[in-house]
């Protein structure tokens, strides 16, 4: 079936508002940039640093599916290369390039900040829902911020993942809510209708890159 473009934007800005998620921020003991292909990440981490939120920052991610071939070594490295290019002193900065999910990235990250009782976690805008539903599960204890780059859907696009892509990946990730929390992975989240609708509409016009082969309901 034939999906309009302008339908199929209505429904990306249903589930882009639904996964942007987020907290206010206060003084943390470490500022936690979670790895990924996009590089604006680490550029949040490093504003958020220089304003003196947090004393060290934590850059997390081994090398994904998207960022193979992206990085000359992992995304930690990658990001921690630029927030230094920002200003960060690389003296503040520890790396743990060996995570490959969110799990991981917070399990590991946790071994590295024992002591740690307020932390500011940076991701991409998209991903925030699912960053704060799998610390409830993986790190309840501490107090959790979440942020992400400051901008809206329009540009959240790039030249290495452009809006198809991201369409992709906010219903995949629509997706995963259900399935990991029934796996046990994150906390459950709420699914409204209309996060229901935009996810089915979105199937049905091909955006399934980001699901498991065969995938094309919430319920499987």
């Amino acid at each position: 079936m034939a999906i309009s473009d302008v339908l199929v934007m209505q429904k990306a800005r249903i589930l882009w508002d639904y996964h942007d998620t987020g907290t206010p921020l206060a003084a943390a003991d470490a500022i936690i940039g979670l790895g990924s292909y996009d590089l604006r990440v680490a550029d949040r981490c490093a504003e958020l640093f220089l304003s003196g939120l947090a004393p060290r920052v934590v850059f997390a991610g081994a090398m994904g599916n998207w960022t193979r071939g992206m990085f000359a070594s992992s995304e930690a490295h990658a990001f921690a290369d630029r927030a230094i290019a920002l200003g960060v002193p690389a003296g503040v900065i520890s790396l743990e390039p060996k995570s490959t999910n969110i799990a991981e990235n917070i399990s590991f990250v946790r071994a590295l900040l024992p002591d740690a009782q307020q932390v500011i976690w940076v991701t991409k805008p998209q991903t925030r829902r699912r960053v704060s539903a799998t610390l409830l599960v993986n790190w309840p204890e501490v107090t959790s911020m979440i942020a992400a780059p400051a901008h809206d859907l329009a540009a959240q696009p790039s030249a290495h993942h452009p809006l198809e892509a991201l369409i992709s990946e906010m219903v995949g990730d629509v997706w995963r809510m259900a399935a990991y929390t029934k796996k046990g992975f994150q906390a459950s989240q709420p699914l409204p209708p209309a996060v229901r609708i935009a996810f089915d509409t979105l199937v049905t016009a091909g955006f399934t890159h980001h699901l498991p082969p065969g995938v094309r309901s919430l319920e499987q």
